[in-house]
């Protein structure tokens, strides 16, 4: 077998790894000796600390020190329909006690085992005072090299077929073969003002930890170096962005704010300030705008379309459902008309003939704002002169969406809007290459919509709270966490909408008006059942988490929310927004018979506030930022080592050394940048985010 002498050498180049071991790995997207040194540990077990079998605890791993007091031996037990079971038994003891050890089908390596002779182990107490013992650990002579026990152990993430011995053999190999030859990304000034170790110690440490500390400085260079290449390239994408010029626009919006029914509340102003000064500096904006729900960030997006007609140019406004597309429509349509701006829809679900009567009103410029769905980004959609593009809920479109509406125009301007707020942390690396713009006030007389947790024992009443809304003339929704009922759920009853809604309305509301919307029904029936319901047709609308995003009915007050413990936090305040758009009192209601207490306590954080950012923090720190909510829809690259709620100190040190050196090499194109321009190039071609 060849030794690999480059990192792009196959995995088969390395002992013990033949084809069918190989493809086990390749399952994990590692193929070559490189790719398995990037191949991190998702944890590790330290098992460097001995300590004595008195002071061993029940269902806590543990490494101690003991003789074999007694000769191990095994009995074989018939089991019907297997093989015969075969269990070892013998006992060990160091000065502060006896313990009974217990192997299970391993009488091979157990009966290696010698009366007096002292061995470490590593295991699980189980038992009680009266009979405790270890089952199956793991053992080596103490006078033996340390492979299992005393250590520090990587537990790396595995596939079916591949165990962590096997991921522990390769790394061991890969790292004693090829860690020298791991190019040094970071500059040497850098490591040695930042006090960082290099790339092959960071290696040899991370894979194979010689000390708690040793690891410990490995794995802050390799978080470090992360967000470093993150911090430049998306710095870079901005440069790139950014270099190209377009005309400086003129930013009077009197007419606009004459034309209001209400002033704009200070952080709306603050937002429309800055698209002004964004649009007059000649070069491409890239904003995003985050609110929470009910925020008022379409009237933000109303005043930068309204910027755009006056510079004489087009705006493609860009919404993710039907719904939300003409709820923009509706609203902004009228405003547009009495400053003598021209809007059309376009959506998918449209006549042919009406489809093609916007596509000619946009193409030939007759249009100044196309609002629509994807029907946006098809080829048969054109535009005369686009220079604004807005996307709203912008998390539901992916890098080469925006872009592909971009490419539209000769260089627009980019409005995105949000209204899932995101840790600040984790907003730094998602929107690292925008400008960011945060609306965090109410529009004035809006109250905080109230929320309760409670379980069926509240049946009755949250029936009669229903029926006092519609009494009132107030209607409510009601949110299952199924279309239909699938048969049980581990026991579990969950509300299905279909089924509810029937049951609903034959038995519990017989005299009420209930409605149904789920994401399975065709998009002509989901409008037309939401602008039913919307016109006040429905007392009741039992719908999935289709709702979540665009619906705006101001008569909504309640918001019942069945299985509420089957939600994410920030999902669940996104629905939680969908009442209390109107001046009257509203309420959401959480449902759930889940008793864990963690999950009750993750429920009762909503009821404690109405902050987004709040419960973004709260969801984060819960449900960790793998995929928070889609990010991988905005062409980042996912994150190897780096833990965004650990390593929020070096994450700012990493990006206030990449902006000092950008601000001085802002393409990296100094001879000695070649290799870091080369990783960060690198690092986005792979997500697809620097095209």
């Amino acid at each position: 077998m060849e030794k690999p002498d480059t990192l792009d050498a196959p995995l088969t180049s390395l002992p013990g790894i033949g084809p069918q071991r190989a493809a086990l790995f390749a399952r994990l997207n590692v193929r070559t000796v490189g790719e398995l040194l990037r191949l991190y540990p998702r944890t590790y077990e330290d098992r460097t600390r001995l300590v004595s079998i008195a002071s061993l605890e029940a269902g806590t791993p543990a490494c101690f020190e003991a003789a074999v007091v007694t000769t191990p031996r095994t009995n074989r037990i018939p089991k019907p329909g297997s093989r015969m079971l075969e269990v070892t038994k013998f006992t060990v003891a160091d000065d502060t006690g006896r313990l009974n050890l217990t192997f299970f089908n391993a009488a091979h390596s157990a009966g290696a085992l010698r009366v007096g002779e002292r061995y470490c182990f590593y295991g699980v107490l189980t038992g009680d005072f009266a009979a405790y013992g270890m089952t199956n650990p793991l053992f080596e002579l103490c006078d033996g090299p340390a492979r299992v026990t005393r250590r520090i152990l990587p537990v790396y993430p595995l596939t079916a077929g591949l165990t962590n011995s096997m991921v522990l053999r390769a790394q061991a190999q890969a790292v004693s073969r090829c860690a020298g030859l791991l190019p040094e990304t970071l500059p040497p000034e850098l490591l040695r003002r930042c006090g960082l170790c290099g790339a092959a110690e960071a290696c040899r440490e991370v894979h194979c930890p010689s000390s708690a500390g040793a690891l410990a400085r490995a794995q802050r260079r390799l978080v470090f170096e992360e967000f470093f290449l993150f911090s430049a390239a998306l710095a870079i994408v901005r440069s790139r962005r950014t270099a190209h010029s377009c005309p400086a626009w003129q930013t009077e919006l009197t007419p606009f704010f004459a034309a209001l029914p209400f002033r704009l509340t200070g952080a709306q102003q603050r937002a429309v300030d800055d698209i002004c000064a964004d649009v007059r500096t000649g070069r491409p904006m890239s904003r995003l705008v985050q609110g929470d729900v009910g925020s008022g960030k379409t009237m933000v997006a109303a005043a930068a379309a309204c910027l755009a007609a006056k510079n004489g140019v087009q705006t493609a406004l860009l919404a993710p459902t039907e719904i939300l597309a003409r709820q923009h429509y509706d609203r902004l349509a009228p405003l547009f008309e009495g400053l003598g701006i021209r809007t059309v829809l376009l959506t998918g679900q449209m006549g042919a003939a009406q489809k093609r009567s916007a596509r000619e009103a946009a193409e030939l410029g007759l249009a100044d704002v196309v609002i629509g769905t994807h029907a946006l980004l098809t080829e048969q959609t054109r535009f005369a002169r686009l220079g604004m593009v807005i996307a709203d809920e912008q998390h539901r479109f992916g890098v080469a969406q925006r872009a592909a509406l971009c490419a539209k125009g000769t260089q627009p301007h980019l409005l995105l809007l949000s209204a899932t707020p995101i840790p600040r942390t984790l907003a730094l690396i998602v929107y690292g290459d925008l400008d960011v713009s945060v609306v965090d006030e109410l529009p004035p007389g809006r109250e905080p919509v109230e929320t309760f947790l409670v379980d069926e024992r509240y049946r009755a009443r949250l029936n009669a709270f229903v029926r006092k809304q519609a009494a009132e003339g107030h209607q409510s929704f009601i949110v299952c966490p199924a279309v239909e009922d699938d048969g049980g759920d581990g026991g579990e009853t969950l509300k299905a909408a279909e089924q509810w809604a029937q049951t609903l309305q034959d038995y519990v509301f017989p005299n009420l008006r209930v409605a149904l919307l789920h994401g399975k029904m065709k998009g002509a029936e989901k409008e037309a059942v939401m602008t039913s319901f919307a016109a006040g047709e429905a007392d009741i609308l039992v719908a999935t988490t289709v709702i979540e995003v665009g619906v705006d009915v101001p008569n909504a007050t309640l918001m019942v929310i069945e299985n509420a413990d089957r939600f994410g936090l920030s999902q669940l305040h996104q629905l939680r927004g969908r009442v209390g758009r109107g001046s009257a009192k509203a309420w959401c209601v959480l449902v759930s018979d889940n008793k864990n207490p963690e999950t009750r306590q993750r429920l009762r954080t909503l009821c404690g506030t109405n902050d987004g950012f709040r419960i973004a923090e709260a969801d984060l720190q819960q449900r960790g930022p793998g995929d928070f909510f889609g990010s991988r829809q905005h062409g980042l690259p996912t994150l190897q080592i780096a833990d965004l709620m650990n390593d929020t100190r070096t994450l700012h040190a990493a990006q206030a050394e990449a902006v000092a050196m950008l601000a001085d090499d802002p393409l990296l194109e100094a001879p000695e940048h070649a290799l870091l321009e080369q990783q960060v190039q690198q690092m986005f071609e792979k997500a697809g985010a620097m095209n």
